[in-house]
């Protein structure tokens, strides 16, 4: 499968009479977007604000972050089975707002939502403070159900993307980066003396607000599978959780997923990419076993020399991680796990809630412990009065200049067990 990810750079967002794009500058039309999230009846309110890198501006609290993108050439649509009918995607070509991201705000729907900062500390912990965001703040009706305000918050942001993707259409990239992976016996004919390598993508399906969706299917439905890599540029995993802000996988992070990114980026040269396999973080002991056992299996029979292995969120997922690093090593595939830590504000706990004698090649992507202080902004889009109970605040922790402290969990992506993010851990 062969998609040409084509780049279109966007520097700068700003409002204007219609939508498009012109030298760099995306503009956008706010009641028309407006009225597209507003077609859910769901949402009594809707506005659109803009934040741009280096202003005074808080952001909070966050549900999830997208990246623009529109299918150019090939079968289906991004977001197949949410935003469009159900067809395979990965192929063709796909046309992307590098820079331009929409970020969905509103009341929150659990303690796991999260803040960015355009400026300051907790800015150089996010990678979002330097895109260009459209925030799309909504207004439920009043008493919706938590998992029926998630569901329209998870497609204001989806139908936000979708609308500012057309603008695409009469773009000509600035940028185009190839990816392909073919067949499994193709794909290990063509590069035989290199080592197979695979990515185990764990999704987060422990429910109670805790989803990931695959092709329009809750994840929790599914049982591991095989995917082509490219699949996941197209929009084929979206994301419905309000896990840790600080590890949460949004929509744009499986848009640019960095593992898939770095294996495309070695293949042909120190690696053969094989191919995504994905399963799940579940919930009950019997689910976890039949999930491992399956994702073991799937490692073996496609010959995977190696493979790395992420997960999202923390504590009980840590079980399924430490149970698919087992039983993948012992069935002959090395394993490279990618995760971050909670060891305590005092580094004192343990970093991980599990761990097996097999989990030796670990790589840090930081302690989402440590507390740093939240300076007062100038603007806040969105609200600041969750901030006491979003994970990483506690009761006191606000201050009346609207400054605060919070351990750096509660910023979006700040310790992403991916990858995508400035930290890591160095043992000794």
């Amino acid at each position: 499968m062969k998609l040409e990810l084509g780049k279109v750079h966007v520097k700068d967002v700003q409002f204007g009479d219609c939508t498009k794009i012109e030298n760099g500058v995306l503009y956008v039309n706010a009641k028309e977007l407006e009225a597209e999230v507003l077609s859910d009846d769901r949402l009594i309110g809707c506005h659109i604000e803009l934040a741009r890198p280096g202003e005074s501006v808080r952001i909070t609290p966050v549900k999830d972050v997208i990246e623009p993108r529109l299918k150019i050439e090939g079968q289906g649509c991004v977001f197949p089975g949410v935003m469009g009918k159900v067809a395979e995607v990965g192929s063709g070509v796909t046309y992307c707002m590098d820079g331009a991201c929409v970020v969905t705000v509103g009341k929150i729907v659990g303690f796991q939502e999260g803040v960015i900062d355009m400026t300051g500390p907790a800015a150089e912990y996010c990678p979002f403070s330097q895109t260009q965001n459209v925030c799309v703040v909504i207004e439920p009706k009043d008493g919706l159900e938590t998992h029926v305000y998630e569901s329209a918050g998870r497609m204001a942001g989806l139908k936000a993307a979708t609308y500012l993707a057309k603008a695409l259409a009469d773009q000509t990239p600035d940028e185009t980066v190839t990816y392909e992976t073919k067949p499994l016996l193709e794909q290990v004919a063509q590069y035989p003396d290199l080592p197979k390598v695979g990515y185990i993508h764990m999704l987060q399906s422990q429910g109670l607000l805790h989803d990931t969706y695959y092709y329009g299917v809750d994840a929790k439905q599914i049982v591991p599978t095989l995917m082509y890599p490219t699949e996941i540029f197209d929009g084929a995993i979206v994301s419905g959780n309000c896990v840790a802000p600080c590890d949460k996988v949004t929509t744009y992070h499986h848009e640019h997923n960095p593992v898939i990114e770095d294996l495309f980026a070695q293949h042909g040269k120190t690696l053969n990419f094989m191919g995504v396999i994905l399963t799940n973080e579940n919930v009950f002991l019997m689910d976890k076993e039949r999930h491992s056992d399956m994702t073991a299996k799937l490692c073996e029979y496609i010959g995977l020399d190696g493979a790395l292995l992420t997960e999202e969120g923390y504590g009980n997922p840590d079980t399924d991680l430490m149970m698919n690093c087992k039983k993948v090593t012992k069935r002959g595939t090395k394993v490279v796990i990618i995760t971050d830590e909670f060891p305590g504000r005092d580094g004192k706990s343990y970093s991980l809630a599990d761990l097996c004698d097999e989990a030796d090649t670990m790589i840090s992507c930081g302690n989402g412990n440590i507390v740093i202080h939240f300076p007062a902004m100038d603007h806040v889009i969105g609200m600041q009065d969750y901030v006491e109970m979003q994970i990483g605040g506690w009761v006191g922790c606000k201050y009346d200049d609207g400054s605060f402290d919070a351990e750096i969990q509660i910023i979006i992506a700040s310790t992403i067990a991916n990858g995508f993010n400035k930290l890591t851990a160095r043992g000794y």
